[in-house]
C-alpha cells in the first residue's frame, strides 16, 4: 500500500516529535517554553512550520503536558524522563511564586492532610494564568493542569516576605518559611485546612517556633494578625513580656479570631479578640 504525501509528512513530524521529548529529557528541560523547542527541535530535524502541530500532536498523544500559552512540561510517560514536580510546574506557572499555605503547612511537618491543590502565592502585579472560556467560571477551584489543581493566592508586593528557597528533587523552588506559613493560616485559614488545623499547626511547631522572626512578620501584616498571634502564643505558654510588641499596636473594636467564622463568643480584652470557635479547643 502506498502513502500519500501528506501521510508520510505526518508519520515523519510524529518521529521528529518524539526525538524532540527525547531530546529534552537529555537535556533536563523537564519545563520548556516554544522557544526552547524550536531551538531544540531543529537539531533533531523538526521544521519550524511544524513545531506548533507537533506539540499539539504530543499533547494529545501524553507526552506532553500544557501548562499555559506557550508554556510545556514533559509528562511521565516519557521513558527514562522524571516529570516535573509540581512545586516545580509552580514556579513555571507564575512569576513570583512560592509555594504557600496548606501546601506549605504540609512540607514543613505542620499537618498530616495532604492538600488537594498546589497553594502558590505570588503578587496582585503578577500574570496569573486563566482558564479559557467556557471553563473561565469554575477558575475559583483552581487552576488545572494535568491532574492537579494550583490555587493562587495573590497578595500586595509589600506582603511578598518570609520566603526561602529549597530542593525538590533536583529543583530548585520556592516556599514560605513555617513561621509565615502560620501566619498565612491566621489570615487565610480556608486556605489551610480550617481554623483548628493552624492551632493544631502552631501546636506542631511548639519549640522549634522563631518567637522573634514570627512577631517581627506578624507586625509587617498589621494589628489584626498582630492581635490573633498574641492570643495564640498567650495560649502556648509564651510570657507576655514577650509579647509587648503586639499587645502595643492600637486597635479599636474587636476582631474575630477566626477570619471565617460567625461573630459571636467570647471576647478578650487583652488581645481585642473575640474567641468565636465552636467548642473549646485547647493548644
Amino acid at each position: 500500500m502506498n502513502i500519500g504525501h501528506t501521510s508520510r509528512t505526518k508519520l515523519k513530524g510524529s518521529q521528529v516529535g518524539v526525538e524532540l521529548v527525547r531530546r529534552l529529557a537529555a537535556e533536563g528541560d523537564r519545563v520548556f517554553s516554544i522557544d526552547r523547542a524550536r531551538e531544540l527541535g531543529s537539531e533533531v530535524g523538526l521544521k519550524d512550520s511544524y513545531l506548533i502541530e507537533a506539540l499539539y500532536h504530543l499533547r494529545r498523544g501524553g507526552w506532553i503536558i500544557s501548562l499555559r500559552r506557550g508554556l510545556y512540561a514533559l509528562s511521565s510517560s516519557v521513558p527514562g524522563a522524571m516529570a516535573a514536580h509540581e512545586f516545580e510546574v509552580a514556579m513555571a506557572l507564575v512569576t513570583p511564586a512560592a509555594i504557600s499555605h496548606w501546601s506549605a503547612l504540609h512540607y514543613h511537618g505542620l499537618t498530616e492532610q495532604a492538600p488537594r491543590k498546589v497553594f502558590v502565592l505570588t503578587t496582585t502585579e503578577a500574570s496569573i494564568p486563566r482558564l479559557r472560556k467556557p471553563h473561565a467560571k469554575s477558575a475559583s477551584n483552581g487552576y488545572p493542569v494535568g491532574d492537579t489543581l494550583y490555587q493562587f493566592v495573590q497578595i500586595k508586593p509589600d506582603r511578598y516576605f518570609g520566603i526561602k528557597k529549597v530542593w525538590i528533587d533536583d529543583a530548585r523552588v520556592t516556599i514560605t518559611d513555617p513561621e509565615r506559613t502560620l501566619l498565612d493560616g491566621l489570615s487565610m485559614p480556608q486556605y489551610c485546612g480550617d481554623f483548628s488545623e493552624v492551632l493544631h499547626a502552631f501546636e506542631d511547631r511548639g519549640k522549634e517556633l522563631d518567637l522573634n522572626q514570627i512577631i517581627e512578620y506578624a507586625l509587617k501584616f498589621g494589628v489584626v494578625i498582630a492581635r490573633r498571634l498574641g492570643w495564640v502564643l498567650e495560649r502556648q505558654g509564651i510570657k507576655l513580656a514577650s509579647l509587648e510588641p503586639l499587645m502595643e499596636l492600637p486597635i479599636k473594636g474587636y476582631r474575630k479570631l477566626d477570619p471565617t467564622g460567625p461573630r459571636k463568643g467570647h471576647c478578650n480584652r487583652r488581645w481585642m479578640i473575640q474567641e468565636n470557635l465552636p467548642g473549646k479547643i485547647k493548644i
